[in-house]
């Protein structure tokens, strides 16, 4: 069996799930939110299947920051989960797994944003450094800000 890391962050919004969920289930709303959106102003995006839900699929081609990858939603439950599997080509080769699950809360909604990939010989040599946790975690920290403020905006 492989081995995995899990990199996991959560946040309170002020709005219903349902507003929340067609934020990330629609990749089209991504550029509203996404934490790498401004990593490469002349990325090159291509939306591909469904429009929202399963079997929507995003690909992006992009700098060395923003790399070469594929998205495609796997499952969905509106207004509660939503499952991604994510494919990176460069700056190197993995597969990952996305999930979002967007709870009701005391003021409004609880998202969890939560990624597991197997440890690589390149992510466990780059471990040695830092985390998985500590590399990708404050992506997920700023974009679920993004996600909070649009989605409280809207």
């Amino acid at each position: 069996m492989t081995e995995t890391y899990t990199v996991v962050r959560s946040i309170e919004i002020a709005a219903p799930p349902a507003r929340i969920y067609e934020k990330i289930a629609d990749f089209h709303n991504w550029t509203q939110w996404s934490p790498w959106e401004d990593v490469d102003p002349a990325l090159q995006r291509h939306y591909s299947g469904a429009p929202a839900g399963p079997g929507a699929a995003y690909s992006w081609s992009g700098n060395k920051q923003a790399g070469v990858g594929r998205m495609e939603i796997v499952s969905a439950q509106e207004p509660s989960d939503v499952k991604i599997d994510l494919a990176f080509e460069k700056p190197f080769k993995s597969r990952n797994e996305i999930m979002f699950r967007v709870e009701p809360a005391a003021d409004g909604s609880r998202v969890t944003w939560t990624m597991i990939g197997p440890k690589s010989l390149g992510i466990r040599l780059m471990g040695i450094f830092k985390s998985m946790d500590q590399m990708i975690g404050p992506d997920f920290e700023k974009g679920l800000g993004r996600l909070k403020t649009v989605s409280e905006a809207a």
